[in-house]
């Protein structure tokens, strides 16, 4: 059963109150929801609002570290004011969904394939403001994961070779997927690789409509420099694909 903010209340209570954390403030005992040797999974706030009437359904691997810490922090403010829970899931979503530099990477690359038109707004960048009517973020593990605390990537274990993570992706992914409004007509914009081959293989075993993943999108991560190059790449196809839809 997903562990949301109902059961990690006091423990966030407890941390100090402050704009962002460190690992060795988060990666403790308190939070951790899962471990298998070397993987360790945490938990993270932002994966618990959902937008039922999303037409654009980007989907990442596990929320970094700067995302949990992000909305670790909202959790904790909002916490303190006295806002529902109910409130702050959606606050913790808005604030932590790919954060950074990887929400600028997300918003660059989607107005160059053009999603801005098909969408007719002015940028993709509304998507993650006045237009967040029509996103759903979501990560296929909906809490943070690390590989000896760092990162996970999606490799190293393979992702879809992993029977331990990809539990999660049956068990919490396809709950969000499945609870959507218009499930034939969202767009499914896997971020890299390793999601796009598991969304795939969910295309496959028929647990998702057929027909709606963007192939090609490469990883926004400042990590992945081969990004740009991809992004040329695959841009043509991708217009052609979001064109139709």
């Amino acid at each position: 059963m997903k562990k949301t903010l109902y059961d990690y209340k006091d423990k966030i209570l407890n941390l100090p109150l402050k704009d962002k954390y460190n690992k060795e403030e988060l990666l403790i005992n308190n939070f951790l929801v899962d471990k298998d040797e070397s993987i360790e999974v945490y938990y993270a706030p932002h994966n618990e609002y959902i937008n039922k009437n999303a037409k654009v359904f980007i989907v990442g691997i596990t929320p970094g570290f700067q995302q949990m810490s992000t909305a670790m922090a909202t959790a904790r403010k909002y916490l303190e004011e006295g806002y529902s829970i109910e409130e702050i899931q959606y606050k913790c979503k808005e604030a932590g969904r790919f954060s950074g530099i990887i929400r600028k990477n997300i918003i660059n690359m989607l107005d160059e394939i053009e999603l801005n038109k098909v969408l007719e707004i002015n940028s993709c960048n509304d998507l993650f403001g006045s237009r967040d009517d029509i996103l759903h973020t979501v990560s296929l593990i909906p809490y943070s994961t690390f590989i000896n605390k760092q990162n996970y990537s999606g490799h190293t274990p393979k992702l879809i070779k992993s029977e331990f993570l990809m539990k999660y992706v049956y068990n919490n992914f396809l709950n969000e997927y499945d609870s959507l409004e218009n499930k034939d007509e969202v767009l499914l914009i896997p971020l890299g690789k390793a999601v796009e081959e598991v969304l795939i293989k969910l295309e496959k075993e028929e647990l998702i409509v057929k027909g709606r993943i963007l192939i090609g999108f490469p990883h926004p991560s400042g990590a992945n420099v081969n990004r740009i190059k991809q992004l040329e790449e695959n841009k043509s196809k991708m217009i052609e694909f979001i064109m139709k839809k």
